[in-house]
C-alpha cells in the first residue's frame, strides 16, 4: 500500500488535477491520497489559502467580505467547470464558508483555522467527485472520519496517539480515498490546523496509521537537491537520504519536505519518496532509515538559513560554577523562548536562536541574565546565518572539516562559530547573513565539483 500526497502546485488547476489522477490511477497500490489546497497557477496568481486568509481578515475587522468570498468561489468554479464536473459542490462551498463565519465570528482563532482548512477540504471533495465520475470508485473522507483527532491548539495541532488505531481501519476501504491535508479535528469537534507544511504532516500520519509500504510526496521538483537551486545552478539531486540527514537539512532551510512530517515515519521506518507530479517517471529522492555510505562523497547536502541571533555571555571561572547554564536556560524557558545551539568554552557560552524568538523580549531577557547570573560581559549579535553541512559518513572520513573551512576561508568568509553535534552527521557554522549565499557556493564547489 502506498499513501500519496500532492502539494498545492500539483492540484492548482483542472489540468494539474488530471495529471494527479493519471498518476493515482496508474497504480493500484496508490489507495489513499492526501491533497493540498490549490496553489499558484502562475507567478502572479494567489494561493487559495491566502485568499481564505484575506476573507478571514475582512470578517474579523467587520468589513464587507462578499467580494473576497466570491474570489474563492470563482477559483473553485474554474476548476469545476474545466473538469466538466456536474455537481452542486460550489453551492456547498458557499454554504460552508457562510456557516463558518456565522458560527465562529466571535472566536477569531477558531474561525481562522476553519477558513484556512477550507482550501484543502473543498479541493479534496472536487477531486474525489471527479475521479469517481471517471469510473474509478473513489470517496472523499474527512479527517474526522479518517480518525485524525488532534490536540486543541489552533494552528498547532498535534496528533493524539490514540488516533492511530482508528486511522488503521481505513486501510480496509475498497475505494480509493481522497483526504484533505493540513487539519484534523479536536475531541471537542473543532477544526484545528497543523503548523506550516501541514499537508505533509497529514500524509505522514496516515502513512504510519495504515502501515503503508511507501509514502509518496509529490511536488513540483524531481527530488531533493544537494543545495538550494536558487543559489547553485542545476545542483545534483540526492538519490537517497536518511531521516536524520533530512531533519538536519530541513532545519536550515530545505523547504521541500516539512521536517515535522518525519516524526510519525521515523520510528516505524516507513520510507518516503519525493517525486515530481509533472515528471512522475523521474526516480525522485528516497528518505530512508539507513543507507550505505559513499566514503568518496560523504557530504549529502548543504543548506543555509538566515535570521539567527546569538547571546554571548562571559564569566570568569564559569566552568566551576555549578548550575550556571541552568540559570540561563530557566530564564529562556520562563520567557517561552527555545534555542537552537549552545556552543561554549570554559569562561564563555553562546546561545543561538531564531531572531523571532526574541521579538519583544530581548531587553527583558538580557536584564534578567545580568541580574540573576552575575556575568562579566554580555552582548547580542544579530544578522547571523547558520550554514549546515550534512552527511552520515562525515565522522568516518578524515579531513572533511578541513576541506570545508579551507573553502570558506578561500571565499573570505569569517566563521563566527563552529559546532559539531554528538550525532556526528552535521557541522554547523555561524556566519554573517551577507555571506550566506557565498558560503553555500564555496562548500558546494569544494564538495561536489
Amino acid at each position: 500500500m502506498k499513501v500519496s500526497k500532492f502539494g498545492g502546485s500539483s492540484v492548482a488547476s483542472a489540468e494539474q488535477i488530471k495529471k494527479v489522477l493519471n498518476i493515482v490511477n496508474s497504480d493500484d497500490d496508490r489507495r489513499i491520497i492526501i491533497v493540498s489546497a490549490p496553489g499558484k497557477r502562475h507567478d502572479k496568481d494567489i494561493k487559495a489559502t491566502d485568499l481564505l486568509i484575506r476573507l478571514y481578515e475582512k470578517v474579523i475587522n467587520g468589513l464587507d467580505y462578499q467580494s473576497k468570498k466570491q474570489e474563492i468561489l470563482d477559483r473553485f468554479d474554474d476548476i469545476i467547470r474545466e473538469l466538466n464536473l456536474q455537481t452542486d459542490l460550489l453551492q456547498k462551498i458557499d454554504e460552508t464558508l457562510e456557516q463558518h463565519i456565522s458560527e465562529l465570528a466571535d472566536q477569531p482563532a477558531r474561525l481562522l483555522d476553519a477558513l484556512k482548512s477550507s482550501g484543502e477540504n473543498f479541493n479534496a471533495q472536487i477531486i474525489a467527485a471527479y475521479n469517481d465520475s471517471q469510473g474509478v470508485p473513489t470517496i472523499y473522507m474527512s479527517p474526522k472520519d479518517a480518525g485524525i483527532i488532534v490536540t486543541d491548539e489552533p494552528e498547532n495541532a498535534q496528533i493524539l496517539e490514540s488516533s492511530y488505531d482508528k486511522i488503521e481501519q481505513i486501510r480496509h476501504t475498497k475505494e480509493k480515498i481522497i483526504i484533505p491535508g493540513f487539519f484534523g479535528y479536536s475531541e471537542t469537534n473543532h477544526i484545528v490546523t497543523f503548523p506550516r507544511g501541514g499537508s505533509d504532516i497529514t500524509g505522514a500520519i496516515v502513512a504510519r496509521g495504515v502501515h503503508a509500504d511507501l509514502y509518496e510526496n509529490f511536488t513540483d521538483v524531481s527530488g531533493i537537491f544537494r543545495a538550494n537551486p536558487t543559489i547553485i545552478k542545476s545542483p545534483e539531486i540526492i538519490n537517497e537520504i536518511t531521516y536524520r540527514e533530512m531533519r538536519e537539512l530541513s532545519y536550515a532551510g530545505f523547504g521541500v519536505f516539512h521536517d515535522e512530517a518525519l516524526q510519525p515515519l521515523y520510528r516505524y521506518r516507513i520510507p518516503v519518496v519525493i517525486k515530481n507530479t509533472n515528471r512522475p517517471d523521474d526516480p525522485g529522492t528516497f528518505i530512508v532509515h539507513d543507507r550505505e555510505i559513499n566514503r568518496h562523497r560523504v557530504v549529502t547536502g548543504i543548506s543555509c538559513d538566515k535570521g539567527f541571533t546569538s547571546i554571548n555571555i562571559k564569566k570568569y571561572l564559569m566552568n566551576r560554577q555549578v548550575g550556571f547554564s541552568l540559570k540561563i536556560l530557566n530564564i529562556l524557558a520562563e520567557n517561552n523562548i527555545s534555542y537552537d545551539h549552545m556552543p561554549s568554552g570554559i569562561d564563555n557560552i553562546s546561545i543561538i536562536m531564531r531572531t523571532s524568538q526574541l521579538a519583544g523580549k530581548e531587553e527583558k531577557v538580557l536584564n534578567e541574565i545580568r541580574t540573576q547570573c552575575e556575568i562579566d560581559e554580555l552582548n547580542v549579535e544579530h544578522d547571523l546565518a547558520i550554514l549546515m553541512v550534512v552527511g552520515e559518513g562525515m565522522s568516518a572520513v578524515v579531513g572533511t572539516a578541513n576541506k570545508i573551512t579551507t573553502a570558506l576561508a578561500a571565499a573570505n568568509i569569517n566563521l563566527k562559530m563552529i559546532n559539531q553535534g554528538s550525532s556526528e552527521i552535521s557541522m554547523m557554522f555561524g556566519i554573517s547573513n551577507k555571506d550566506a549565499e557565498a558560503a553555500v557556493k564555496a562548500c558546494y564547489l569544494n564538495c561536489y565539483i
